[in-house]
């Protein structure tokens, strides 16, 4: 997957959290060779696009920030850290496909997201829910909206997730390593876009195969 920039990046895992995961290229354990969140304002535009804020929220936010830079570089950190808490804690669980996901970030890495998750539970607020009793509302204060979704939202994700749709588009096959959800009904998703990806490595194929029916031809 190559985008040009955070507000073209692709939103193709099927879930928010796994959509911050992917905000890196490639996806590997390594460093990558792109960082779409390199400053604030793109955790912010991303946020939007992912529909993690709303446009008022998104505009509250951008004000915030403007006037305290140090309060946006404070979620910037915070949001690369549940980013990468998040990544360790389902690379481990793909690798090894435990009962519970949560038991692969228990070192330094699950207790950043742990410290983020119990913030953000601190700043909650128990609404009344309409169609159910009581609705827990996240993200209550301007400056760490984002940051508190996020962490409330990569907690859910990791205590729920069901390893049997979760994917990794394959490094080995020129693959990105973006993480995503298989919903497709047979289970045969194997790339983060096969449009994009997936395109990539078939024509890949198709060279090769060429390269081969010419060198095979000379003989």
């Amino acid at each position: 997957m190559v985008a040009v920039g955070i507000s073209d990046l692709p939103l193709v895992s099927g879930h928010p959290v796994l959509d911050l995961v992917n905000t890196v290229e490639p996806r590997s354990p390594g460093p990558p060779e792109r960082d779409h969140l390199a400053r604030p304002a793109d955790l912010l535009v991303w946020a939007r696009r992912a529909g993690v804020v709303d446009d008022a929220e998104a505009d509250a936010i951008a004000g915030t920030w403007a006037g305290d830079p140090a309060a946006a570089d404070r979620s910037l950190r915070a949001a690369v850290e549940i980013r990468e808490s998040a990544y360790a804690a389902l690379a481990a669980a793909l690798a090894a496909e435990p009962h519970d996901v949560t038991a692969n970030g228990r070192g330094a890495e699950g207790a950043r997201l742990a410290g983020h998750w119990a913030a953000a539970v601190g700043r909650a607020r128990l609404d009344p829910g309409g169609t159910s009793p009581i609705r827990v509302t996240v993200g209550t204060e301007v400056d760490s909206l984002v940051v508190d979704r996020l962490a409330y939202s990569a907690v859910d994700l990791l205590s729920t997730v069901d390893l049997r749709h979760l994917r990794a588009c394959p490094l080995d096959d020129g693959g990105c390593g973006w993480l995503f959800l298989d919903r497709s009904r047979n289970g045969s998703r194997r790339w983060c876009a096969m449009g994009d990806c997936g395109a990539q490595a078939k024509a890949r194929r198709l060279t090769a195969r060429r390269r081969a029916a010419r060198v095979s031809g000379k003989d």
